[in-house]
């Protein structure tokens, strides 16, 4: 599934940025051809708000777009989508939730996050910090050890039986992504290594910075 909600309030474009182009092409194709490259054969569930489900299917059009998925509407937030997407699965898997504006993120990470979830119920993927961490306590702040410190990536993989169940509550603010809600349910969390490559495009320079990556991978 992969969850496609964003603006370009950060971009500062009118453009949702999951449509920005990267490379000719939007950013959104992208992460789709990510997954489908990994697995010809996977399911694809592309949640999008109502209101931008018809601008995606002329961008179908316009680049000729042809690998196969469903799109689904979603709601007010990251977390209503998700389970719109959620309630379109309908049989027993393994279900990845992505960002919509992750294109970069590597078959092997795709690879680890599916195996783990298979062993454990539940795979989220993680880089360590290479910055120094400090931790703000009002208007002061302390030193933090990196070494304890993870950066969560997505794909963050379930057994569906376990995700479905775990999204069948009220939505809570708190719920920052897709293993915070599992958590609630009492789900462990099993980490495992994501690739730096992963970003999550936000910014124009965020932008910049996939553009060099992927003609790096090419």
């Amino acid at each position: 599934m992969i969850v496609a909600g964003g603006t370009g309030q950060r971009m500062r474009s009118s453009v949702p940025k999951q449509f920005l182009h990267l490379e000719g092409r939007p950013l959104l194709m992208h992460t789709i051809e990510r997954f489908f490259t990994f697995d010809e054969n996977i399911a694809i569930i592309v949640v999008l708000p109502e209101e931008h489900i018809s601008l995606w299917h002329r961008l179908i059009e316009e680049h000729s777009f042809s690998l196969s998925h469903i799109v689904v509407p979603g709601g007010e937030e990251r977390f209503h989508s998700v389970k719109a997407g959620l309630d379109a699965v309908t049989q027993k898997s393994l279900i990845a939730i992505h960002d919509g504006v992750r294109p970069l993120v590597s078959h092997d990470t795709i690879w680890r996050c599916y195996a783990d979830a298979e062993e454990f119920g539940s795979a989220v993927p993680f880089i360590e910090p290479a910055d120094s961490v400090r931790l703000l306590a009002g208007y002061d702040s302390r030193p933090f050890p990196r070494g304890e410190v993870r950066l969560i990536q997505t794909p963050q993989v379930f057994k569906s039986q376990l995700i479905k169940r775990a999204y069948d509550r009220v939505f809570d603010h708190t719920f920052t992504d897709d293993a915070t809600v599992a958590e609630a349910s009492g789900i462990t969390i099993h980490l495992t290594h994501g690739n730096r490559e992963n970003i999550k495009i936000t910014t124009p320079e965020d932008l910049l910075v996939a553009h060099a990556l992927l003609r790096m991978v090419k």
